[in-house]
């Protein structure tokens, strides 16, 4: 056993570029890297067999690229120690990770071992979350430096620095691992993937983003599509951003008006990958904020929160948004779409959850969990950020109450949408409405704004957005003074917030 090998753990970073514990790896004498499969990921409430199939897809092209990738199943302690046994690791590298509960507590198991074992753990930022950060004052500056600094080089897998000997086994698959096939036609994985994405976007793609970005009907070629790439690293944060901004740059320099308006659609996206971090930035401060309500006023306020259980009327109307079968075609539709690809786009995922909370009077775990298993760019600290958001429980954000109805007016005109999803709607096989909209939403407004007029409600949102709020980032004021008295803003009108899941795609 040869003391002194070098481990790089990969987790969600599954790229060469710009990927620092790959590069420091790279310099050592011996160096392994290592993607492990925890059964605590599998076994988890948010997971699905789609996102073990894109993330081992990934890895398979590092293989193909000559990067030699272990891959080993079991709990990561476990994993780790088999393989400091095997090979003498005494330096573990990996980038750090904002994930759920179980990464978290994984995180914490690891650290222990390696403090037993005598390994050293050097964890590297991925992108702007800033661990055990005292005030929100000055984070803003942070993400800027952190996304202008250079990237790193792509590692050589040529000349990686392989202990003799080492064999790699075939990679896991799903039906080894007692996974049902998860049936859906998904994005293609990987890094090389990533970069025809990115590259796409910016090269013309993009040049109508704003407008694209709402409908269902264009946004799937108008908006980025970036985001399961980023949920998986295969591009770094910090690459999306600085190529953004060159091609910003390149357009507003050019003497055609409809470049200068290319590089405004896409000012349009820079602003939301600066959102990315914002969201993440209150899951790593808070991690309580998986499980139970930013305000604490808000708790036992609908059924499905903690000591409020849920009547089987609300587990018939749970079941059948779920399903796409709620009687609104909108919602259906986009819920089918949803489930078949693992996408959708921003103003219609704000939908779901909204007509979930409002409509329905849903608390917003049950659903998160749902939606967490449809999107194959879950990003827990935006996911569970945004679900709060869009549900009305932070205490300092507008209440958006979507309309499908209008949703289809503004974004689906013709139907089209619709019909590909929901064939049988303006049938008898379609279902009635499965509530009221207008006394539903009556009934959503009377209870929320009742409950935020309360002094207690009022004292806790300055103190959330004194926490969690944006500062002098060029982000839109969200607090209590930007709140109170307001109506529900239109969805239509006003600065855009963002919505529920990428919050940029």
């Amino acid at each position: 056993m040869t003391p002194g090998t070098t481990l790089v753990w990969l987790k969600r970073d599954l790229r060469l570029a710009d990927h620092a514990p790959l590069y420091e790896a790279q310099r050592q004498a011996r160096a392994f890297v290592l993607f492990i499969v925890e059964p605590e990921w599998l076994a988890s409430s948010e997971f699905d067999p789609m996102h073990l199939g894109f993330a081992l897809d990934c890895v398979a092209e590092l293989r193909t690229r000559g990067l030699p990738v272990l891959v080993r199943e079991g709990p990561a302690v476990a994993v780790l120690e088999a393989v400091r046994q095997a090979h003498g690791v005494s330096r573990l590298l990996s980038h750090e990770e904002t994930g759920p509960g179980w990464s978290y507590a994984r995180d914490r198991a690891v650290g222990a071992w390696c403090r037993q074992q005598g390994v050293t753990w050097t964890e590297t930022p991925q992108n702007g979350v800033v661990r055990r950060l005292r005030s929100r004052l000055g984070w803003a500056g942070r993400w800027q430096a952190r996304m202008d600094a250079p990237a790193l080089p792509p590692v050589d897998p040529a000349s990686w620095p392989t202990p003799p000997g080492l064999l790699l086994a075939d990679l896991p698959t799903a039906a080894a691992l007692g996974l049902p096939p998860h049936g859906r036609t998904l994005q293609r994985a990987g890094e090389a993937a990533g970069w025809r994405t990115l590259q796409g976007f910016l090269g013309g793609r993009g040049s109508d983003y704003r407008r694209a970005l709402s409908s269902p009907l264009s946004a799937a070629e108008g908006c980025s599509r970036l985001s399961p790439h980023l949920a998986f690293g295969t591009l770094s944060m910090r690459t999306v951003h600085q190529a953004t901004e060159a091609r910003i740059a390149a357009l507003a320099a050019g003497a055609q008006a409809q470049d200068r308006a290319f590089a405004h659609a896409l000012r349009g996206f820079a602003g939301r990958l600066r959102w990315h971090c914002h969201f993440m930035q209150k899951l790593e401060d808070e991690p309580a904020i998986e499980h139970r309500n930013f305000a604490r006023s808000a708790d036992g306020l609908r059924p499905g929160d903690d000591g409020v259980p849920m009547a089987d009327a609300d587990h018939e109307r749970l079941a059948a948004w779920r399903e796409g079968r709620t009687g609104y075609p909108m919602v259906d539709a986009c819920m089918r779409s949803l489930c078949a690809t693992g996408w959708l786009n921003f103003r219609m995922r704000a939908m779901l959850v909204s007509f979930a909370a409002y409509h329905l009077w849903l608390h917003w775990r049950e659903p998160g969990l749902w939606l967490a298993r449809q999107f194959l760019d879950f990003e827990a600290g935006i996911h569970w950020s945004q679900m709060q958001m869009q549900s009305g429980t932070t205490g300092i954000n507008t209440l958006r109450m979507y309309s499908p109805a209008k949703q289809m007016r503004d974004h689906d005109p013709d139907g089209a949408f619709v019909r590909r999803w929901v064939p049988e709607w303006g049938r008898d096989a379609y279902p009635a409405p499965i509530v009221d909209e207008r006394a539903a939403l009556g009934a959503a407004k009377q209870r929320l704004y009742g409950l935020r007029a309360a002094d207690t409600a009022r004292a806790e949102a300055d103190a959330i957005q004194q926490r969690h709020g944006s500062r002098r980032s060029g982000l839109p004021p969200s607090g209590p003074a930007a709140q109170r008295g307001r109506r529900p803003a239109s969805p239509t009108r006003g600065a855009e917030m963002p919505a529920q899941g990428t919050l940029f795609d």
